[in-house]
């Protein structure tokens, strides 16, 4: 059906039910009236990236959503036209590892303590705004307090500019990563939070705790952590038995659980207890990539975070000898998990480093062997199926949200070309043009 026939019969049943074809005109000078049909003149689409880029073709979009791509530049007296004719179209970007309440700086210790929550909610909002600019349409927010929650709540009703967000719920146990350290003790006792858990059955408590608050999956750490505070390592903090009961009550209640994991036996055991996904992934070797497709389970890789802290004096002594061991060791890490075709989802763990840079995480899956087009579709395809949201982003297919971002050379021959997004629209709004 040709985009002339959509609009002529779109036109022709609102006519017959109520007068309403000259709505056309009404809003066919606004870039931003969802309701209006929108045709994208674009020089190069990647509708569905693992697929051949096709040339000369029509996004054609209304109500905020695709509704198919056309050979040719279409036209239409009754609809928008955005001319995109010198720019390569793909679908929005997502980042599966973020933390948007905040960033990482000489400061951050005391800003826990200097902070309040109407603070943090500002900094998240504008980091999340900062993240839509950057071309990343959604993202999933594996800190995920409360903030997180809010502001996932205001971005889908357009109080707020952002990406969609999913947010976790933190599952952690007593000292372990995920929990606040290295502070005297009575601090940390104003600052535990109820979902910390010990034990088989105190974690299936605690895990649905964070699902009746709202978490849209499980977010643990099964081994230690660099930013934590304390000398405890990076090896594995859960035992066996609660990361099954972790996965047991999350599964049971219909969330996927996905583990920080950073040395070997944290990676193995989470796999084997059934979580989802692994983010960061630094000590796993050929067993463990073994282990992700036998699980069919998924690695965010996260090389642009080791790369960001290995850089950084102003750690605590215990955070600046994990930074050191692991940082360097993470892009080896992407490289074996390419190399033993695990699947890989696009994330940076950005709140370390800088929001709207989270593009960079492209130039390292590349230097580690990846195809241009393997890292577009681990932040597309992948991605949003990662997330539970493939049915409505990640390609640009009909029934789909209109989140389309464009850039001006061919990322598909010069990645750095994700680094700066000349154009972005979410749910058919354009938010960003040159």
């Amino acid at each position: 059906m040709t985009y002339r026939t959509l609009v002529t019969s779109a036109a022709a049943i609102a006519f017959l039910i109520g007068g309403f074809g000259v709505a056309f005109d009404a809003f066919a000078d606004d870039h931003n009236d969802t309701s209006a049909y929108t045709l994208i003149h674009a020089g190069t689409v990647l509708a569905v990236p693992g697929k051949r880029a096709k040339k000369k073709q029509t996004i054609i979009i209304k109500d905020g959503k695709i509704v198919g791509v056309e050979p040719g530049y279409l036209d239409d007296e009754d609809a928008k036209i955005i001319d995109g004719r010198e720019m390569f179209f793909l679908p929005g970007l997502i980042d599966s590892h973020v933390h948007l309440r905040g960033e990482w700086s000489p400061s951050v210790r005391i800003d826990t303590f200097t902070k309040e929550q109407g603070d943090v909610a500002y900094d998240a909002a504008a980091n999340a705004r900062k993240t839509l600019m950057a071309g990343f349409t959604a993202v999933q927010d594996v800190g995920g307090p409360p903030e997180i929650k809010a502001l996932s709540r205001a971005v889908a009703a357009n109080k707020i500019v952002g990406p969609h967000i999913r947010a976790a719920g933190g599952v952690s146990v007593t000292g372990g990563h995920g929990e606040l350290n290295g502070y005297r003790a009575d601090i940390l006792t104003l600052f535990q939070q109820p979902t910390n858990c010990d034990g088989d059955d105190d974690c299936r408590r605690a895990t649905r705790l964070a699902i009746k608050n709202g978490a849209d999956l499980i977010k643990i750490a099964s081994t230690g952590g660099v930013l934590s505070n304390t000398n405890a390592g990076t090896g594995q903090q859960m035992f066996d038995d609660e990361l099954e009961a972790i996965v047991e009550a999350a599964t049971s209640m219909g969330r996927k659980v996905t583990a920080h994991a950073h040395g070997k036996d944290g990676i193995d055991a989470a796999l084997k207890a059934g979580v989802k996904s692994i983010e960061h992934g630094t000590y796993m070797d050929a067993e463990s990539a073994a282990l992700f497709k036998k699980y069919d389970a998924v690695l965010v890789p996260t090389v642009l975070a080791g790369m960001t802290v290995k850089e950084w004096d102003f750690l605590p002594p215990a955070s600046y000898a994990k930074a050191q061991e692991v940082g360097p060791k993470m892009e080896d890490m992407l490289r074996l998990a390419h190399k033993e075709g695990v699947t890989i989802a696009f994330g940076t763990d950005t709140g370390v480093s800088k929001h709207g840079e989270n593009a960079k995480e492209f130039e390292y899956m590349i230097s580690a062997g990846m195809s241009e087009m393997e890292a577009i579709t681990s932040a597309t395809v992948i991605a949003a199926k990662h997330i539970e949201m493939g049915d409505k982003i990640g390609t640009l297919e009909a029934g789909k949200h209109a989140d389309i971002i464009a850039v001006d050379g061919n990322p598909l021959d010069d990645i750095s070309e994700l680094l700066d997004v000349d154009f972005v629209m979410k749910g058919g709004v354009v938010y960003k043009t040159k």
